[in-house]
């Protein structure tokens, strides 16, 4: 029989193939490693596949293609409704075959390696922002417990020297100030 479309389940070690006919019959129903998984791909006639679009898909995509194969990365969502049954790999990889089928289904393109270089590149970026500012945050608020008001943008903490600038913060006046509970003698 003639294989229509095919939707592979990916996972870090293992993927699950499932070939559908023309009818939406299950011609083939396989559990690979990669590399197997990529051999036996390379043996078969070119198809119209479909992926979920995750980790390591645009990698497989692009093997794939260079194979000859029409491949789609599907977001998982519009995958969801597709799977029939309780939720295992090989019916995941079903419901990815009849999903890719659709005409009006919408894919996400796969990505060179540059593309996703910087895509990394912006995400890390985005985490050590987003880390600095609650490192700074909390900082502000062990010091705020000492009597110590501390800029509040990054940017501005660069130029405060601790918390005596009054372009920053005040320091409250020493006399008002409680006396040091950790001073020795």
């Amino acid at each position: 029989m003639q294989i229509h479309s095919v939707g592979i389940d990916l996972g870090k070690t293992t993927f699950h193939l499932v070939a559908l006919g023309a009818a939406g019959k299950v011609l083939a129903r396989k559990k690979f490693t990669r590399k197997q998984l990529l051999d036996y791909t390379a043996n078969m006639q070119a198809s119209l596949i479909g992926l979920e679009a995750c980790s390591g898909a645009h990698f497989l995509g692009r093997a794939l293609r260079k194979q000859g194969h029409d491949v789609r990365l599907i977001a998982a969502q519009f995958v969801k409704p597709f799977v029939k049954s309780n939720k295992n790999d090989f019916v995941d990889a079903e419901a990815i075959a009849e999903a890719v089928e659709r005409k009006n289904m919408r894919s996400v393109p796969i990505k060179t390696d540059d593309q996703l270089d910087l895509q990394g590149i912006h995400r890390v970026r985005d985490r050590l922002i987003s880390r600095r500012t609650a490192v700074i945050n909390q900082l502000r608020a062990f010091l705020l417990e000492r009597g110590m008001v501390f800029c509040t943008e990054a940017s501005e903490a660069q130029g405060c020297h601790g918390g005596h600038s009054g372009e920053c913060g005040d320091r409250p006046d020493t006399a008002d100030a409680e006396p040091d509970r950790h001073a020795v003698g």
